[in-house]
């Protein structure tokens, strides 16, 4: 797969992150980059209004992209989340066929951030090891700017 700049990319991530959270959102986005770099698609979490407990970021993402994207596209793609996705992401992000994702907030570091919240029971569970009982690689980058992607979560939780 082609070197991208993930730092610049991650950070488009964790913007979006900033814009779900002033929209009175989850504080969580994700983009989906092409293999060239250019931004296909992207997502904030997908909670609100209804209340949808599966609606994180990035497996609303991979739904969208694996319905309305070419599978040969999809596995040269890489998905950018502010934050580590959970075990239900990691599942979604290997189901839809992608075989790189670069995160920033682990979700060890998340957990201390949002404790026991009832909206975000949140899974200490490394997305590596989700991927490691697949068939398939999936390359993970991360934690990278994990300081500016826990910024966006300061005063939300509380």
């Amino acid at each position: 797969m082609p070197e991208l700049d993930h730092a610049a990319l991650l950070r488009l991530a964790i913007a979006e992150s900033a814009k779900a959270k002033a929209a009175g959102n989850h504080p969580f986005a994700c983009i989906l980059v092409g293999p060239g770099g250019e931004v296909l698609m992207t997502q904030h979490n997908a909670f609100m209004p209804d209340h949808d407990m599966t609606g994180h970021a990035e497996r609303v993402l991979m739904t969208r992209a694996s319905t309305t994207l070419p599978h040969d596209l999809l596995k040269e793609c890489t998905i950018y989340t502010s934050a580590e996705p959970c075990a239900m992401c990691a599942g979604a992000i290997y189901w839809t066929g992608l075989r790189r994702v670069v995160y920033g907030l682990t979700e060890k570091a998340l957990k201390g951030i949002t404790g026991n919240h009832p909206e975000n029971p949140t899974l200490d569970l490394p997305c590596e090891v989700v991927f490691a009982a697949g068939q398939r690689q999936v390359e993970v980058i991360g934690p990278m700017l994990e300081d500016e992607a826990a910024e966006v979560h300061k005063g939300f939780w509380g």
